[in-house]
């Protein structure tokens, strides 16, 4: 896929392409299902597709109150998840409070035309883009019939009944659903980080933790969780714990995952841990010793939903 970042030096095989534009975060389902559609046609027509998105997320310069901000994906996750739906081109528009002021008019004129010379955009059923949101279904379909371009509406995409989006997603996880979020996504929900040295209390109960560093702001909720984790391109068995440890009267927020099937030191190295469910809330318990049954008893349960559970989704 060709990564172009800005809208000024598009090359010219790319005149004539299918284009969706969008946030994309999280590249759920229904995003996928819109690069599908994109693709397929573009190959019947022998044409490339593009899509056409925006870093930082706009929202995170149109409204600098909202902290902390939530992104499901990483900028380098959208990208990767991108790629492999087959897209030709990634148009990578910085977003800049300046950008921000250039109305559905001019996108269209100065980016989608002057640029792209577009022979179709797809677009998700509710996005909008421009200054003040003015750009959507009825703006791009009177530039279509001027300058000859096609304009296509994608039906909402259901799971379960319930149409996906990104603000779902982020809810699912954010309440801990993390199952529920699989199920919009496609895929199970990810976090990466680095590997520091935390208090040690879990190799003294028997269970050694790594503690993780999270690149992303959007942690599910505190608790137990059954999960896969990513060490040195090999993938294990895992229980995460989110919390404060209250049995020991911690107040930091930490993620610890402790690895069934490996052993070693790992500090400093890079771990990804996928969401696959969710075992129990945290909670304090009167003794270590408590503490150590009920790690037991997460193990067990934990093994049976990971051995149900595809290992790459």
């Amino acid at each position: 896929m060709l990564l172009i970042e800005g809208y000024r030096d598009i090359p010219r095989h790319l005149q004539g392409c299918l284009v969706t534009i969008g946030n994309f975060d999280g590249v759920h389902r229904g995003h996928r299902e819109i690069f599908r559609r994109l693709a397929a046609e573009a190959a019947q027509r022998h044409a490339p597709t593009a899509v056409i998105t925006f870093d930082p997320h706009p929202k995170m310069i149109i409204h600098r109150e909202r902290r902390p901000f939530y992104l499901i994906t990483t900028l380098e996750e959208k990208k990767a998840l991108i790629e492999k739906a087959g897209i030709d081109a990634l148009i990578l528009i910085p977003f800049t409070p300046e950008f921000a002021r250039t109305t559905a008019d001019e996108f269209v004129r100065d980016i989608l035309w002057a640029r792209l010379r577009l022979a179709k955009i797809l677009i998700g059923h509710d996005y909008t883009f421009g200054r003040d949101k003015g750009g959507n279904e009825e703006l791009l379909k009177a530039w279509g019939r001027r300058l000859g371009f096609e304009v296509e509406v994608m039906n909402p995409f259901t799971v379960d009944g319930e149409v996906v989006s990104s603000t779902k997603v982020r809810e699912a996880i954010l309440a801990g659903e993390v199952e529920r979020a699989a199920r919009y996504l496609g895929r199970f929900y990810n976090l990466k980080g680095t590997v520091v040295e935390g208090r040690r209390r879990g190799t003294g109960l028997g269970f050694p933790t790594a503690n993780i560093e999270a690149e992303k702001v959007l942690l599910p909720a505190k608790g137990v969780y059954a999960a896969f984790a990513r060490l040195r391109g090999e993938t294990h068995r895992a229980v995460l714990n989110i919390g404060t440890n209250p049995t020991f009267g911690d107040e930091a927020l930490s993620v610890e995952v402790y690895l069934l099937d490996f052993r070693g030191m790992i500090y400093g190295e890079e771990l990804e841990v996928l969401f696959v469910g969710r075992l129990r809330e945290e909670r304090k318990f009167s003794t270590p010793q408590e503490l150590v049954a009920q790690i037991h008893r997460d193990v067990a349960r934990a093994g049976e939903i990971l051995a149900a559970a595809p290992t790459a989704w």
